[in-house]
């Protein structure tokens, strides 16, 4: 019977870890439909002007015509423009069906010991590489690999190209791709409260009082910068001091000990400022634009792949892995086994951070000892770490912690 219960299926805890295969779809097709409406609307107003002008013009049938051959133009560029948008909407709709099939297809098994349960997880895996290759920037590699394995409806390629190619914009120290983005999106980071947009108007004002164009900064800074003065208060202070001191000005400044204060000053400001100055204010704005990107999408901010590994590692993890000591196999003094994936040493930073397993049924050795650190384990699985290890006769082992002691300093326990 507990066999049977262990490889019962039961979708719906599958289904919390491919909640983004249908939410990014339904945010792709909102966009699409914001960006139509934004299209219609301008149009709309336009064509009414040229209306109205072209009816203001009637007792000129040249100019009226002129007039009404610009409305014909502009519906012609309307209608391309939803033309596009048409094609991009059955896009999404037919990568939303094929992604509801593959969703619904695991209804239809009743056990993980099915073939078909393996078959299903086998197309996830696929999925959750080319999901962590897109991530990190192995674009080409996502591609081939969603082509081979014909997914490529499950799968966000060109979303995640979108993002990694401004992101790369962004190392290059260039804000034109993202800003262009930011303006594409402005409605939606309004209501999520984003400071993106702000933050990269902000480095494009440092790089101009970096290269001492101060004139430039300034009048950049009324244009762009100004409106944004009550909810980025500190900023703008921080800001204004750059222009008195630029980021190569030497300090404390020699001019006599009746100014020694006012060179307190000085130097106080100047550190103010340079935090702003600092290049890893570029990193800073990389990892802003990707957070937004990935909000703005419902994309979760870390790999699926880390998600799903987190929580089958989670299940193995007990209190005995994670040794002091390393777990490589070339170390022939640990004392971990290279076949435990908590412990090894490609899992072993993503499981230090995942919570030990729940397990109702425990298992104790009946020869326990505890040693003089406090920790209690079997008697005979000491003395055959020691045989191992080669351990003088008598002395023991903490498996976990390294630390040696005299057989004379374990004392015996009991369970009550």
């Amino acid at each position: 019977m507990a066999a049977k219960s262990a490889s019962t299926l039961n979708p719906e805890t599958h289904l919390l870890l491919d909640q983004p295969l249908l939410r990014l779809p339904h945010e792709v097709l909102r966009k699409i439909f914001k960006t139509s409406q934004k299209y219609v609307e301008q149009d709309t107003k336009k064509l009414t002007d040229l209306a109205k002008d072209a009816i203001s013009k009637s007792d000129s049938p040249e100019a009226s015509l002129a007039t009404i051959n610009t409305m014909i133009v502009r519906m012609q560029g309307l209608k391309r423009k939803m033309e596009t948008l048409h094609e991009d909407e059955k896009a999404v709709h037919s990568q939303s069906r094929k992604r509801t099939t593959h969703l619904s297809d695991l209804y239809s098994l009743s056990s993980l010991l099915e073939d078909g349960y393996g078959r299903w997880s086998k197309v996830r895996l696929d999925r959750l590489l080319v999901d962590y290759m897109l991530r990190n920037g192995y674009s080409e590699s996502a591609k081939k690999l969603a082509k081979e394995k014909d997914i490529e409806e499950l799968v966000d390629v060109d979303v995640f190209l979108q993002c990694w190619r401004i992101e790369e914009s962004l190392r290059k120290k260039s804000t034109v791709e993202c800003l262009a983005w930011c303006q594409d999106n402005k409605n939606a980071l309004k209501k999520i409260k984003s400071t993106l947009e702000f933050e990269l108007r902000l480095q494009q004002y440092i790089e101009l009082v970096r290269a001492r164009k101060l004139a430039e900064a300034v009048l950049y800074a009324r244009k762009h910068l100004s409106g944004n003065f009550d909810s980025h208060k500190d900023d703008f202070h921080r800001a204004s001091c750059m222009l008195a001191f630029p980021p190569e000005r030497p300090g404390p400044y020699k001019v006599g000990t009746l100014l020694h204060n006012l060179e307190k000053l000085k130097t106080l400001i100047r550190n103010f400022t340079q935090d702003l100055y600092a290049e890893s204010r570029w990193d800073h704005l990389v990892k802003t634009f990707v957070a937004t990107h990935h909000n703005l999408y419902n994309i979760p901010q870390g790999p699926l792949l880390h998600v799903a590994l987190s929580a089958g590692l989670s299940a193995l993890k007990t209190p005995s892995c994670h040794s002091t000591l390393p777990s490589s196999r070339s170390n022939t003094a640990s004392s971990v086994t290279s076949l435990c994936p908590i412990c090894s040493t490609e899992l072993n930073d993503l499981a230090i951070h995942v919570p030990y397993g729940h397990h109702t049924t425990s298992w104790v050795e009946h020869d326990l000892v505890v040693l003089p650190n406090g920790r209690v384990y079997g008697t005979k699985r000491l003395e055959d770490l020691a045989g191992k290890l080669g351990l003088e006769a008598g002395w023991v082992k903490d498996p976990i912690t390294g630390e040696e002691w005299d057989g004379a300093e374990v004392r015996k326990i009991f369970i009550s």
